[in-house]
C-alpha cells in the first residue's frame, strides 16, 4: 500500500500562482510514475502532469507552458503559474506501480481561482 498526503491547495486571483505538494509513505518501488490529476464539477478526471522516477515529465494538453513538475524520491511537486478560473478544480495527487499495475490516490485538494 501506498499513503499520498497533499497539500498546498487554496485560493487564489485570476494570474496568481499556487504550489503544490505532495508526499508518498509506504511500499514504494522503482518504477514509478507521480503526479497530478484534477476534476472540475461535472466533468472527468484529467491529467495534469506526471513524472517518472528517472525525471521524464509528461503533461497534459491544459497545461500549456504554464505549470511545472518536479519530484524527489517519494515526492512531487507542481508549481501552478498564471491560474485561470478554468483550473478550479479538486486536484488529485496520483502514484503508480506500473510493475504491479496499482494506482493510487490522494484524498484531494481544493484550488480555486476567482476574484
Amino acid at each position: 500500500q501506498v499513503q499520498l498526503v497533499e497539500s498546498g491547495g487554496g485560493s487564489v486571483q485570476p494570474g496568481g500562482s499556487l504550489r503544490l505538494s505532495c508526499a508518498a509513505s509506504g511500499k514504494i518501488f522503482v518504477p514509478n510514475i507521480m503526479g497530478w490529476y484534477r476534476q472540475a464539477p461535472g466533468k472527468e478526471r484529467e491529467l495534469v502532469a506526471d513524472v517518472d522516477n528517472g525525471g521524464v515529465t509528461n503533461f497534459g494538453n491544459i497545461v500549456k507552458g504554464r505549470f511545472t513538475i518536479s519530484r524527489g524520491n517519494v515526492n512531487v511537486t507542481l508549481q501552478m503559474n498564471r491560474l485561470n478560473a478554468e483550473d478550479t478544480a479538486v486536484y488529485y495527487c496520483n502514484y503508480w506501480d506500473p510493475t504491479a499495475r496499482r494506482n493510487y490516490w490522494g484524498p484531494g485538494t481544493q484550488v480555486t481561482v476567482s476574484s
